[in-house]
């Protein structure tokens, strides 16, 4: 018998819920903190967010869930971990702060066992002034942020069908943003609405991108195989702008949004202005702010933690120079180094380093995607032996190609069959594959630039 908990509750959290729900023999507990009370298949947010989904699709309730499940939810955030234990209890624990209406800001201490990290991501607007809803452009990055960002989208359509012509920009809202396919995916499903309105030709459609290539995708890109023939992300990806008339602005940094401006650096030094009726820009990913701390109080957040708020697992986090980057530097277990019964799943974990080319621009700007391993592919299951004392986190996160030419070799394949255990990449190039209706058939490989 084991106590589990599980912090978070998005892809990655959930399921591991509902595995563990399953799998734990009788006398285990699992008990589940989120700060929200719904859970929202956020790949599904590009949809709301031009109004061809409601957000009443993309988000159910969780507590009833787990209730059938017999799983304790807490609808709060966790604040800080007790590895070790505080000086009135050797078990480890978690602070955890509700934010259920009625309870919003008392504070817990839970007791744990096994401690699954699937908080996901802090969006860090900030990172960029002016950027975001409470701010002067929009998101999917919520349900709420993408039904406010399809009304928008609805009034600068009317607009257009008055006659207006209107500039819409949708990308990324800073040099180390990730998730550029989902900025990829949306900026064509906002032009798929303009030309059901009637109204592409009163639009400028803008991808703004820190990308230095289309096609990159925050992995250096991709190359399709398919019947015999190859084709590079690259190449598919210019092609599909090219046709559809949207305009791409490549290796960009947004420093600042204002009202109906966005300002940017690009890779040659330069800055820009671009003004704007309409803007979606995404921003950077982050930890959530956990602290961790030794039984007598004293702060051990750095040796849990990344600069950047997400927790080290067993990565190579030396900094080593890019010509020395290995597949090996990444994850195998996701588990907490010295902590044999911690892992952090989903965004959650630190990379240990990019996938794109690192670069920066002539004034030393970082404009470089940061590694993608979101969506789909950021499901963990997982499952506690308790007859050895141990637990397995079993988690679908980004693969890296296991050649020691890592970042550059062309050589490596996934098959389909390898699909279900592939990187996010994969996982995007498959969705887009299947939206813009090129087949992919039993045959079709991938193979990472």
């Amino acid at each position: 018998m084991a106590d589990i908990v599980i912090l978070g509750a998005g892809i990655s959290g959930h399921t591991a819920a509902l595995h563990l729900s399953r799998k734990l023999p009788p006398g285990s507990t699992i008990t589940v903190v989120s700060p929200n009370a719904d859970w929202n298949w956020i790949p599904s947010n590009i949809w709301v967010g031009v109004g061809r989904m409601k957000a009443k699709k993309v988000l159910f309730k969780l507590a009833p869930v787990y209730r059938r499940l017999g799983v304790t939810f807490h609808q709060a955030k966790a604040t800080a971990i007790w590895p070790d234990g505080d000086e009135t209890d050797q078990r480890p624990g978690v602070d955890i702060e509700f934010t259920e209406p009625g309870r919003a800001g008392q504070t817990q201490r839970i007791r744990y066992d096994f401690l699954i990290n699937a908080t996901g991501p802090q969006l860090k607007f900030g990172m960029t002034p002016g950027l975001g809803p409470e701010g002067n452009s929009l998101s999917v990055c919520t349900a709420d942020h993408a039904v406010h960002t399809a009304e928008e989208l609805k009034r600068v359509i009317e607009e257009m069908k008055q006659g207006a012509e209107r500039t819409l920009v949708v990308g990324m809202g800073h040099g180390i943003c990730t998730c550029e396919g989902a900025a990829f995916e949306y900026v064509f499903n906002v032009d798929h609405e303009l030309r059901a309105a009637g109204v592409r030709d009163k639009a400028r459609l803008i991808y703004l991108t820190n990308e230095a290539d289309l096609g990159d995708f925050g992995v250096g890109g991709m190359v399709f195989k398919q019947s015999g023939y190859e084709t590079t992300s690259k190449l598919w990806t210019e092609s599909l702008f090219r046709e559809r008339g949207v305009e791409a602005i490549v290796g960009a940094h947004v420093e600042k949004v204002e009202p109906g401006a966005v300002h940017f650096e690009t890779l040659d030094g330069k800055h820009h202005t671009l003004n704007f009726d309409f803007a979606m820009l995404l921003p950077p990913f982050g930890g959530v702010g956990l602290k961790a701390f030794a039984p007598d109080g004293t702060d051990i957040s750095d040796t849990m933690f990344a600069p950047n708020g997400l927790m080290k697992v067993d990565a190579d986090y030396s900094g080593k120079p890019y010509d020395q980057w290995r597949a090996a530097d990444w994850p195998s277990t996701y588990q907490v180094p010295g902590r044999d019964n911690i892992w952090a799943v989903g965004i959650a974990f630190a990379p240990p380093h990019q996938i794109s080319t690192p670069r920066k621009s002539a004034n030393g700007t970082v404009i470089t995607p940061s590694p993608a391993k979101l969506g789909a592919a950021c499901v963990a299951s997982a499952g506690a032996d308790l007859r050895t004392g141990s637990a397995a986190a079993m988690v679908m996160v980004p693969v890296v190609p296991d050649k020691e030419r890592f970042p550059t070799g062309r050589d490596l394949r996934y098959t389909r069959g390898e699909i279900g255990l592939s990187g996010h990449w994969t996982k995007l190039a498959l969705h887009y594959m299947f939206i813009y209706k090129a087949k992919a058939l039993p045959g079709w490989h991938l193979i990472p630039e």
